[in-house]
């Protein structure tokens, strides 16, 4: 029994839990560590959120590492950074090591706010934290009925093409447009096969071998080995051309917002320094080129015209980007987010730590 009188029970297994339930519990755990109300909500929004989309990696199983970045005293709970300065279209800002999620969001703002009076609006920050799936941030410009184009810098976990020692991160990059009547379209990418949280997710469940192209040693040769896979570095997604696109989010985040660049980034997972990541929004106001009506109709005539080609063998059907997160969400919110038994664990200590009340659905065996 921890000191708050909650009882700790071992969990195993596989469970459901409403999202609203979750949310809550996450709340409740940021909170307990000091976090203000307004600013634990938005964290937990976003983390709940990916893992709806089943995004698992960039869920929930996020907090316990923003636990310990907390208590090591990387994040700072009591800001959203500050604007360095503003120029027509263009605004540079300050994170001054906060959530990444608020500042995120006070950066979504300013550039949804210069979109509506420039046709564009550009902000990129600096001194950031990790702002959990980029998704999240895109979709709230694109909420504003604008195309959203998110990016961000990361951890060195990735060689340049032809190096084996890590440069440059996973470099996520998010495009969301104004979503239509059939839907919408919403690419979400790291520049790498996979994010990094893939591989630390697996380790974590205990899961012995990852998937060929995802990862290599620490001398830049290929493996599955889970293990070695989360001691060596991550692989560019397609060679070349991902090396190529994660140093251009480089460029975009880090050296137009004077911040951390590539070896100078610190990690989610690395507690000796601050991350000091480096994020870009971009908001593109649509009806400076068609009204909103003939771009939402135009949109919906691609996306079918995309979906109506004739499945390969092996597929019943042709999806777009976003389609499979969307789904995910419906069935989630229908029939519960599944926690596995190790995030269960993660979850119960961090529970036990803080003195708060486990929800009944994380305590129960199915």
């Amino acid at each position: 029994m921890s000191s708050g009188g909650v009882i700790c029970v071992f969990m195993d297994s596989l469970v459901t839990i409403d999202d609203a339930s979750l949310s809550r519990f996450v709340r409740n755990i940021l909170q307990a560590a000091g976090v203000p109300p307004r600013r634990a909500e938005l964290v937990s929004d976003s983390l709940v959120s990916a893992s709806l989309r089943g995004v698992d990696s960039h869920g929930v199983h996020l907090l316990p590492h923003y636990m310990s970045q907390i208590r090591k005293g990387n994040i700072d709970v009591g800001t959203d950074g500050r604007i360095i300065s503003e120029s027509g279209s263009c605004l540079l800002y300050d994170g001054e090591h906060g959530f990444g999620q608020c500042v995120s969001a006070v950066c979504c703002g300013h550039a949804a706010r210069l979109a509506r009076g420039h046709g564009t609006g550009m902000v990129v920050a600096r001194n950031s934290n990790h702002f959990g799936a980029a998704a999240f941030w895109a979709q709230r410009i694109s909420a504003e009925g604008m195309i959203g184009i998110v990016m961000c810098n990361a951890s060195p976990s990735v060689p340049p093409w032809q190096g084996r020692d890590g440069r440059i991160g996973t470099n996520p990059l998010c495009v969301s447009v104004p979503s239509t009547d059939t839907g919408g379209w919403l690419l979400d990418m790291a520049t790498t096969t996979v994010a990094l949280n893939r591989i630390v997710k697996a380790a974590a469940n205990g899961e012995p071998c990852v998937p060929a192209g995802w990862a290599t040693d620490s001398d830049g040769v290929p493996t599955t080995d889970t293990q070695v896979a989360l001691r060596g570095l991550l692989m560019p997604l397609g060679g070349y051309k991902g090396s190529g696109l994660g140093l251009m989010i480089e460029v975009l985040c880090a050296v137009l917002s004077g911040g951390a660049m590539s070896t100078e980034v610190g990690g989610l997972h690395n507690l000796e320094r601050s991350m000091n990541t480096s994020q870009m929004f971009l908001a593109i106001d649509v009806t400076r080129f068609v009204s909103a009506q003939e771009f939402q109709s135009r949109m919906e005539r691609l996306i079918r015209t995309v979906k109506s080609a004739r499945p390969a063998p092996g597929y019943n059907e042709v999806l777009v980007a976003g389609d499979p997160e969307w789904r995910s969400e419906a069935s989630r919110r229908a029939n519960g987010i599944p926690i596995d038994g190790a995030l269960r664990e993660r979850l119960r200590v961090l529970a036990c730590d803080s003195g708060v009340e486990i929800p009944d659905s994380l305590r129960r065996h199915p």
